[in-house]
């Protein structure tokens, strides 16, 4: 009883990109969902959710990130666009205000997840400064503090 392998077809290929372009990821996003990080921004983020995560240097969930903030901890907050119900974690922008961090929405917490390490996703990540990487930490920081904050 050997698994015999079977040999991949264009057609396989095609039905087996589930990569989602920006546009795709920006329409299913929640109405609180702002400021909205650009397509450019995300990928910063999340080649810097990335380096820090090689490092331990991340908080990731609503849970540990709530602890953390109101235990006066610094960082980036990332959160992800997608999540449902918004009940979830939308203390947090809020929280993010109140103690003056930087914080920023990117449209899907798949996306966020897998570049944290993990198959799971996730919708809250802190990314905490870091000598390391502190060149794509301090750029990540300019641009999301360079973002409009909502009303």
């Amino acid at each position: 009883m050997t698994k015999i392998k079977k040999e991949k077809t264009a057609t396989d290929e095609e039905a087996g990109a589930t990569e989602k372009s920006y546009q795709d990821l920006v329409a299913n996003i929640n109405p609180i969902a702002n400021p909205l990080a650009s397509r450019k921004l995300s990928k910063k983020l999340y080649k810097c959710v990335k380096k820090a995560a090689k490092l331990k240097q991340i908080r990731r969930g609503v849970k540990e990130v709530q602890k953390f903030i109101n235990k006066g901890e610094t960082g980036i907050v990332v959160l992800a666009g997608d999540t449902l119900p918004i009940d979830v974690y939308c203390h947090l922008p809020v929280m993010c205000e109140d103690r003056n961090l930087p914080y920023a929405f990117i449209p899907s917490k798949v996306d966020l997840g897998s570049s944290a390490g993990s198959k799971r996703p996730t919708c809250v990540i802190m990314i905490k400064p870091h000598d390391e990487y502190k060149e794509a930490y301090d750029e990540c920081m300019e641009e999301v503090c360079a973002l409009p904050k909502p009303i």
